[in-house]
């Protein structure tokens, strides 16, 4: 059965066009083939970023941060109440008004007393400043170098000027000493990101973000079997071009340089839009569903790299979205931070003070505008 499996799993129609088998793909001749079993490589290489990530972090960003002035908020502890906390974690972290009310009569105390709990609680669950600015700080970092080492693995070949290039001879395109390295540390850093999901900040895009990692290892692996590299690593450059931006304008953000931020992050929304809404969907995808046309029969594993990379365009419209709306914020003076990050609350008792003088204010305002 296993055996059957497997034969399934490798059919060559499947992976290949029509008239090519694997014993086409293999080495001859001083041309070397990338092979299925030089995926595992990504394994260790994850494992190695995650290293040089925590070193980075500890050694590099955590002392920059210092320097900068970047200081976490002091924290208030919530108040020690099994029944509060009962709530929190089974039912609600933000209670409505009516459960607010019938706390209060469970726990004897003021509604004023239990929003300043739960604020206080769920402050306690956010990652503070310095965790964010060391996860941006290594992001940009990597990103930053994955683009420079891109641009000198592909500035010299003629497939980054003519896309048809990317089909010629295909798939007995040899394999490049500098196509594997490029591939391999691109695996390995999205695998260590999916590793650390867990532990890193927890953005409001933490399902969208899971799919990306996901369909982002799954393009990876199928093109490099499928001999889809030279494809491969147009796609990769082009997205580590705009994320250097994003990150970078994070850190200067956190760092409390307002202003360069903002421009940052305008130069980035640029870039952005301009590669993955219009270089990506009318460049690149039309490469991969036109011009392979030309030189072989569509089989299975031209429809399903296409139908993953209208996934990753799906993913590019969704935070076109957030992008446009943190662009507002942005122009409109009112961005203070990364729009998907959960933001630390005002936990003071005054603050609570004012909202629940302002919310009963509210109120007899509206009961007299109803009389």
């Amino acid at each position: 059965m296993l055996q059957t499996v497997q034969e399934w799993l490798w059919w060559e129609r499947l992976w290949l066009p029509v008239n090519v088998s694997w014993s086409d793909l293999e080495d001859s001749e001083g041309r070397v083939y990338a092979k299925a079993s030089h995926l595992y490589a990504a394994v260790p290489c994850a494992f190695f970023l995650l290293v040089v990530r925590y070193m980075f972090e500890r050694f590099v960003a955590t002392p920059l941060a210092d320097a900068w002035g970047i200081k976490d908020k002091l924290r208030r502890k919530a108040q020690p109440n099994r029944i509060l906390e009962t709530f929190f974690c089974s039912q609600a972290r933000n209670p409505s008004q009516a459960d607010v009310w019938s706390l209060c009569k469970k726990t004897s105390w003021t509604e004023a007393k239990i929003q300043v709990w739960f604020r206080r609680r769920r402050n306690q669950d956010r990652p503070p400043l310095s965790k964010r600015f060391c996860e941006a700080s290594w992001r940009c970092v990597f990103y930053f170098f994955a683009f420079v080492g891109g641009m000198l693995a592909l500035y010299d070949k003629p497939w980054l000027y003519d896309l048809r290039e990317v089909w010629v001879g295909f798939p007995k395109q040899s394999m490049l000493p500098s196509q594997y390295w490029y591939y391999h540390l691109e695996m390995g850093f999205y695998l260590s990101l999916l590793l650390s999901l867990t532990f890193d900040v927890k953005r409001k895009d933490f399902k969208e973000q899971v799919i990306h990692h996901i369909a982002t290892l799954t393009l990876l692996s199928f093109s490099w079997i499928s001999n889809y590299i030279r494809i491969g690593t147009l796609v990769m450059a082009l997205h580590d071009s705009s994320d250097i931006l994003l990150e970078g304008a994070k850190v200067i953000n956190y760092a409390k340089w307002n202003q360069t931020a903002n421009g940052l992050f305008v130069v980035f929304t640029f870039v952005f839009m301009v590669t993955r809404l219009v270089i990506f969907p009318f460049w690149l995808i039309h490469c991969t569903w036109v011009y392979p046309l030309d030189w072989y029969p569509a089989f299975f594993g031209y429809y399903f790299f296409n139908v993953m990379l209208l996934v990753l365009q799906l993913l590019h419209v969704y935070w076109a979205v957030l992008i446009s709306r943190m662009l507002y914020k942005c122009v409109a003076g009112k961005l203070e931070g990364d729009d998907r990050s959960d933001e630390e609350e005002d936990d003071s008792d005054s603050s609570s003070d004012k909202n629940h003088n302002s919310r009963h204010i509210n109120g007899v305002k509206g009961r007299a505008n109803g009389h």
